[in-house]
This record gives structure tokens, sequence and C-alpha cells, in this order.
């Protein structure tokens, strides 16, 4: 019975972790592939194209290894839901610098979490991550 559980929490972290990595890299191409769109629909330059696509990949790369910290300080479970909601609540929002960077911040609160929980030593992984409490 408790097999089943601990194959059951498996797999659950291998799902959301999955989807969570195909959330953040199909935004990125999102990203990419709308620039053409950008630049016809808001008439901008090449160089405000680059730095919508810099303000996501440098965001994203300088704080990713900030919110696995913030994971191993305030809980992986809870970074992880935090970069859950802000990426979905920052998704419908637009182009514009700042929600970009925002998104990426929110991407790499969650890429962190989710790298972090399928990392965990299999005797303390379970959904998200968090240690099982001790009876």
């Amino acid at each position: 019975m408790a097999g089943s559980s601990q194959s059951a929490a498996k797999l659950w972290v291998l799902v959301l972790a999955s989807c969570a990595s195909f959330m953040v890299s199909l935004d990125s191409q999102v990203v990419l592939t709308a620039l053409t769109t950008i630049r016809a629909d808001f008439d901008t330059s090449l160089e405000t194209l680059e730095w919508t696509v810099n303000a996501y990949i440098l965001t994203f790369a300088v704080l990713l290894l900030a919110g696995s910290a913030l994971g191993d300080r305030f809980g992986r479970r809870r970074m992880f839901v935090l970069g859950l909601g802000l990426f979905s609540l920052h998704s419908p929002q637009g182009f514009s610098h700042g929600f970009t960077a925002a998104m990426s911040l929110a991407a790499a609160l969650s890429l962190a979490g989710s790298l972090a929980a399928i990392s965990l030593p299999a005797r303390r992984r379970t959904v998200l991550g968090a240690p099982k409490q001790q009876a």
C-alpha cells in the first residue's frame, strides 16, 4: 500500500515538473514567434524587439538561481505555486518589457521549484518536493 502511494507521488512530481518545464519553454518560443507581429502592430524598431527578448532571457537567467535559493528558504512548494500563479496572471497581459520581465520571474520560480522537486532523494520526494513529515 505504501509503495503504491509512493509511486503515485513520484508520478505526480514528474507530471507537474514536466508541465512547468513545458510551459516555460513554450512561453519563450511564443515570445520569439510573436516578434514579427509585435513589430507590425506596434511599429517598433529592431532594437526594441531585441530588448523584448533580452528582458525575458536576462531576467530568467538571473533569477533562476535566486528562485532556487528562495525555494530552499521559504519552501519549494510555495515558490513553485507562486511562480505558476504569477505566470498565469501575467500571461495574457501582452508583450511589454515589464510584463515580459514579470513572466520570466514567474518562469524562473516555477522551473527552479520543479527542478528541485525531481532532484530530491527518493525518500524525501513527495508532490512538488515538500519533505515528508516525520511521525
